[in-house]
């Protein structure tokens, strides 16, 4: 007989998940949109927009890629997915079957990290 609790633990997982990235970008949204009507509201009226406003509007503006910041990003997926390759090998001590899947796992953010690495040269070359 099943009480239904074996379902929460995993919808309460993918829940948290869902609520640790959607909820900040919901609130970055509804801070830009009023900001923008705060700004468009000024502009009506004739009123010059300060410094810090523009400041704050060109805030989460990406830099350009640079070949400093992909081996940096690269360099951080790449011991990402050897950590997880280790924490695989760590356990094929205890059980054989534990090594596989998380030497399959870490495989995807070290493949990640390699790209960005190779990445890195080709942006070297192209300034």
């Amino acid at each position: 007989m099943s009480t239904g609790v074996e379902i929460l633990v995993p919808l309460g997982f993918f829940g948290m998940i869902a609520g640790v990235v959607l909820v900040p970008r919901y609130f970055r949204n509804k801070e830009r949109t009023e900001m923008q009507q705060t700004i468009r509201a000024a502009i009506e009226k004739g009123q010059p927009l300060p410094p810090e406003v523009l400041d704050a509007m060109t805030r989460d503006v990406k830099p350009a890629p640079s070949a400093a910041r992909d081996i940096r990003v690269g360099v951080v997926w790449l011991a990402i997915g050897l950590g997880i390759a280790g924490f695989g090998l760590a356990m094929g001590q205890y059980t054989e079957a534990a090594m596989p899947p998380f030497l399959g796992i870490g495989a995807i953010p070290a493949a990640v990290g390699l790209a960005f690495i190779v990445m890195s040269f080709f942006n070297n070359k192209s300034r």
